[in-house]
């Protein structure tokens, strides 16, 4: 049997590589690897501009250097950084030499030995993760959710008006405005991006088990302490004061809770959308020399929408391990959490993935304004609601002796289909006041919206 050559295994590194692969600019181990030799680099910049153990600040223009090195890790470092750790078999130490080779190029060996100075793997990698996840839920996984919101907006505009039949346990219910129900969606995922973003991203930068014990053995001077603080919040990190060995991930969590409670909304949105295409109310725009089925031409399939929710529930299912796990440690450190976090990127890459298709599921969609006035006016008995509530409103007010307005459209509407003729014969007939009766006869299903097209206009 031939073999391939390096064939990838998840599929945002292959079929759907072009739609994920920013992701890996944070998320893959190189991005990781990246960020930890800016960490390690950055620590460097602190202890020695604060002439820590005799050390001299370094000269600018060799900062300048060795930070644009960092900043360019690519191909060339990656090959290096492998070859390193083919010996050392730990991943942060192989970063670790590679910062101290790169200082001897720079004429820097003299500081060489305060590369990873009071660390321990995990001060590195927490705060490396801290800025990859951070970076790629803002340059990246946020773009996309602000996408999906400002299409789903210009639609809730442009259908904010159009009355359309809602749907109670799948039967003909109240109308409403098409662009209102889009409203609800925009609403919901806004307030969801408000409470993510309020989540701070958490670094500590503390030692072995979260006690500066060897910072203190090798300068009892100095606050390490309010260093450490000053350190990772320069970082753009909100400091952890108080951990073991390993920072608490519950940022973490936080995270990635609230990012798969906006999978399911989302999810909940290809669901309505798929649904809505299913009886009509939307129709698809072919995609030229696209297929829809292997053998029904006449096919146009959601797919984009059936696709976004397969991956909605890949991600979540990631997404809901990585909060489930990541919270717990045994005593004050085990490696759980450094399997675990690999998996980030496939996560938010699932997700990226899933709003890459609703929105492009949006954008291949129009409203079908015929069929959804044609369902509006074959269903007169949704005005039932109405009619009750004003002969209940009327009896209230003396104005009416019905005994039970209830049990009196339930007779007439219930398992039925009633025409409009039918409906306005009746409610000629009912004991009411005139100007009542007059609202009732002026109503049709598609007047019958309330302040729907309003409340599509509140959107923050």
């Amino acid at each position: 049997m031939p073999h391939f050559s390096q064939q990838p295994i998840s599929p945002l590194d292959g079929r759907y590589r072009a739609t994920t692969s920013e992701i890996g600019e944070y998320l893959s181990e190189a991005g990781l690897n990246r960020a930890r030799v800016i960490i390690e680099v950055e620590w460097l910049a602190h202890l020695t501009a604060r002439a820590l153990f005799g050390a001299s600040p370094i000269e600018p223009a060799k900062l300048a250097q060795l930070r644009q090195w960092a900043a360019d890790f690519g191909d060339t470092e990656i090959a290096e950084l492998a070859e390193i750790e083919a010996v050392t078999h730990h991943d942060v130490k192989a970063v670790e030499y590679l910062v101290r080779k790169q200082l001897q190029q720079l004429d820097l060996g003299h500081i060489a030995e305060l590369t990873h100075i009071c660390c321990t793997s995990e001060d590195i990698n927490n705060l490396a993760y801290a800025i990859t996840v951070r970076d790629a839920i803002k340059t990246v996984w946020r773009p996309r959710l602000l996408a999906v919101i400002e299409r789903l907006r210009e639609q809730v505009a442009e259908y904010s008006e159009l009355a359309m039949m809602s749907h109670t346990h799948g039967q003909p219910a109240t109308p409403t405005t098409l662009g209102k129900e889009l409203a609800v969606f925009v609403h919901r995922l806004n307030r969801q991006l408000q409470q993510l973003d309020s989540i701070p991203y958490l670094g500590k930068f503390s030692g072995a088990t979260g006690t500066f014990a060897a910072h203190l053995s090798a300068d009892p001077d100095t606050n390490w302490q309010q260093l450490a603080r000053e350190f990772v919040t320069g970082l753009g990190l909100s400091f952890n004061p108080l951990t073991t060995q390993i920072e608490s991930h519950d940022w973490q969590a936080e995270l990635y809770t609230r990012v798969a409670h906006v999978n399911r909304i989302l999810h909940n949105l290809a669901t309505d959308i798929w649904s809505y295409i299913s009886i009509g109310y939307f129709k698809q725009i072919p995609v030229a020399g696209a297929t829809g089925s292997s053998t029904m031409p006449h096919k146009v399939n959601p797919i984009r929408f059936e696709n976004a929710e397969a991956n909605f529930e890949v991600s979540n299912a990631l997404l809901d391990s990585l909060a489930a796990t990541l919270v717990t440690s045994r005593w004050q450190r085990d490696l759980t959490d450094s399997s675990t976090q690999r998996n980030i990127g496939v996560a938010l890459g699932h997700s990226v993935l899933a709003m890459h298709n609703v929105h492009g599921g949006l954008g291949q969609i129009t409203a079908a304004t015929e069929v959804i006035a044609a369902d509006l006016d074959a269903n007169w008995e949704v005005l039932a609601e109405a009619i009750q509530t004003v002969i209940r409103a009327e009896v209230t007010a003396g104005r009416s002796q019905i005994s039970d307005p209830y049990a009196a459209l339930k007779e007439l509407t219930r398992g039925r289909t009633v025409t409009g003729g039918q409906l306005r014969d009746f409610v000629a007939g009912l004991d009411i006041g005139e100007r009542a009766k007059a609202r009732l006869l002026a109503l049709t299903p598609a007047k019958y919206t309330g302040i729907a097209a309003q409340l599509s206009k509140q959107l923050d």
